[in-house]
């Protein structure tokens, strides 16, 4: 499962934001939950990333581990819709993220494979996108 998401598009907008960017990319190891039918979640370890040169987007990087090809999945999508999913359901495209009671956030990743539904700590997150919003600040 790897794809791009197909939400509101990141690139042009990172482009002309990105010429005046030499801040530090941003990288948070973090514990997430993948959800399914069984009684047990399966704990995973996940990559959440942010690039100075893309100021708009964020990736969440899982294990090889978990694909069929055992290779990294990255999704790429907008970091607006990250932030706006933790108070909010949020997302039409391949990306949906939604609250999920007070201290959790869902995001779900569809694909021509199928859907992968993982449950992370809203704290994790929120840590993740304000050393984003200080990066992009940084730079500006």
């Amino acid at each position: 499962m790897s794809a791009t998401a197909e939400n509101p598009p990141v690139a042009a907008a990172a482009t002309a934001v990105a010429t005046a960017v030499v801040a530090s990319a941003v990288e948070d190891r973090v514990t997430a939950r993948v959800i399914s039918d069984d009684p047990l979640y399966r704990k995973i370890p996940v990559a959440l990333r942010f690039a100075p040169a893309e100021p708009l987007a964020v990736r969440i990087v899982f294990p090889a581990g978990l694909s069929p090809e055992g290779t990294e999945n990255e999704w790429v999508f907008p970091r607006a819709l990250l932030e706006a999913g933790l108070q909010a359901p949020t997302g039409t495209g391949d990306v949906r993220v939604w609250p999920c009671g007070r201290v959790q956030a869902v995001v779900e990743f569809h694909s021509p494979e199928g859907v992968a539904v993982i449950q992370f700590d809203i704290a994790a997150l929120r840590r993740f996108l304000r050393r984003t919003n200080a990066a992009v600040t940084r730079q500006a």
